[in-house]
């Protein structure tokens, strides 16, 4: 029997979303000696893509939920950390702000060798009530104590974390979410050398007439009113320009209320979830992200492999990749006039559009997928090894293998 190591990956909701697709991406990926097991809440869009990947069977927890809820928490508490003990993990990995508080402190009592966990950005803001961002910041701390090394995707999330008293610096190590960027370039050429996208057709729009996007969920975080708000200043000036959402949420209403009102009708496509994202993204002249923060917004570096040029606000990751009026624009968040003519400016330039797309590829190399994956393998055998002299419950033999086999 092959030795390995047991390495359980937690995520609060299999929804569609770049810590959700990573985390998938990184269970189906790890190579021998590790073997993942995947744990996290019911009822996510990505759930039937769990099961389905080769040797790891998904345990849902349906306490497992987003909202605070004392009960449901306290049982989500008591269910990992009894999964835990049964799994005998040498690893537990979380993800996301619920899971990633239940989930190390479930660790911690099932006495788990070695816990990290990854910061896709902080559950808390400023924009919270300030006894709720103050109850969830006391937890983050909390949780810090029982976490052995953090993985943070944005040097912004790094110093914040530090700043806030959540992260050492020397617990923490930047590994970017990575992109499948090569479905993202094969769909920008495809695009190219046609003179109309099928997904243009689909929506009746013509082949040369301008289209503006944003893909994420429609939540507050994300802003997709301003979003709105935006479009509508730039079909004022543009009269052939459309607009393209791709996602759904909480806030799908008031968008399409809001359009109406603004006379945006047939020009502001809300398109709900999409599992053809490449094919959507190539088919737009500009991205704009709205966000009012965020981690690493996965969305930049997909549209730099399409060829689409961006503009975005200048929010936590978003700082990492784009440098404004040089590779994109960025803006401040809720700056409506200066994001609308920034995207005007693109769509009447082609040229500018072309170079500002062009230079932003000089970041996609930190952004490739099988490099974040290999990175965290190297991080969890450095994090063995050192476990090594105070764990003995870690496979000898398994460590052994690990550090026989050559690292990339």
């Amino acid at each position: 029997m092959t030795p390995s190591i047991r390495v359980c990956h937690v995520i609060t909701l299999l929804e569609l979303g770049g810590a959700q697709e990573t985390t998938l991406y990184t269970v189906a990926n790890l190579r021998p000696p590790f073997r993942a097991n995947l744990v996290c809440g019911a009822g996510g869009l990505l759930d039937e893509e769990a099961r389905r990947i080769p040797g790891v069977a998904p345990t849902f927890l349906p306490s497992l939920v987003r909202p605070i809820c004392p009960v449901a928490d306290l049982r989500a508490l008591l269910g990992l950390t009894a999964l835990f003990r049964r799994l005998r993990p040498h690893i537990v990995h979380t993800h996301s702000s619920k899971a990633g508080i239940l989930g190390r402190m479930a660790a911690r009592l099932a006495r788990v060798p070695i816990v990290v966990h990854s910061i896709h950005g902080f559950g808390f803001n400023d924009r919270q009530p300030a006894l709720l961002r103050s109850l969830l910041l006391a937890l983050e701390r909390r949780a810090a104590r029982s976490t052995t090394h953090f993985i943070v995707v944005s040097r912004a999330n790094l110093e914040r974390g530090v700043a806030l008293g959540i992260v050492a610096r020397e617990k923490a190590t930047l590994i970017r979410s990575g992109v499948m960027l090569g479905r993202f370039e094969a769909a920008g050429r495809e695009v190219a050398s046609r003179s109309a996208s099928g997904f243009r057709r689909e929506l009746g729009l013509s082949p040369g007439a301008p289209v503006v996007g944003m893909i994420a969920c429609l939540k507050p975080q994300k802003s997709p009113l301003t979003f709105v708000e935006v479009a509508a200043r730039v079909a004022a000036k543009l009269p052939d320009a459309s607009f393209v959402l791709a996602g759904d949420g909480e806030l799908r209403a008031r968008v399409l209320a809001r359009a109406a009102a603004l006379g945006l009708g047939g020009r502001l496509h809300v398109l709900g979830w999409r599992r053809d994202i490449p094919r959507v993204m190539a088919a737009l002249d500009v991205l704009l992200l709205t966000s009012l923060w965020e981690g690493l917004p996965k969305v930049l570096p997909e549209a730099i492999a399409a060829g689409v040029p961006v503009v975005a606000t200048a929010v936590d990751g978003a700082l990492d990749i784009l440098d404004d009026g040089v590779n994109g624009f960025l803006c401040n968040p809720g700056d409506v006039e200066g994001m609308a003519e920034r995207v005007r400016r693109l769509l009447r330039d082609p040229e500018l559009r072309r170079k500002l797309a062009g230079r932003a590829r000089a970041v996609l190399p930190q952004f490739d997928i099988d490099a974040m994956v290999r990175a965290q393998e190297r991080l969890y055998s450095q994090l063995l090894d050192h476990a090594s002299i105070n764990h003995a419950s870690i496979n000898n033999e398994a460590r052994a293998g690990l550090l026989a086999r050559p690292m990339p």
